[in-house]
């Protein structure tokens, strides 16, 4: 089994935060320059971009600035340490129900 805990650990220290969660629904969507979204929060742009910096250490964006402008970008995969380590997670029973379910819609005949 791998050994990404600490992967998981950084994300989800990331995603404790609503800010921080904000942030990131804003950029599922495309990415953004900094002051578009600094632009729905009351804090200071410095407070922001403690925010960005923690997402950006964490691994789940990145930046990238051409002359004065930082464009954010969600890092395609990022939250996929989150999805594995939930799978694992799953009780046994679970696993037999999904295995029934697709028995189930396999063997069951089809009503015309």
């Amino acid at each position: 089994m791998p050994n990404y805990h600490d992967d998981v650990d950084a994300v989800l220290r990331a995603l404790a935060d609503p800010t921080r969660r904000a942030v990131v629904e804003r950029l599922a969507a495309s990415p953004a320059v900094v002051s578009d979204l600094a632009a729905p929060f009351t804090m200071a742009l410095p407070s922001l971009m403690q925010h960005l910096r923690v997402l950006e250490d964490a691994g789940v964006i990145t930046s990238e600035k051409h002359g004065r402008v930082r464009t954010v970008t969600l890092r395609p995969g990022a939250l996929d340490v989150l999805h594995l380590w939930l799978g694992e997670q799953r009780t046994p029973a679970e696993h037999h129900a999904d295995r029934l379910g697709i028995h189930l819609t396999l063997t069951t005949p089809k009503e015309h």
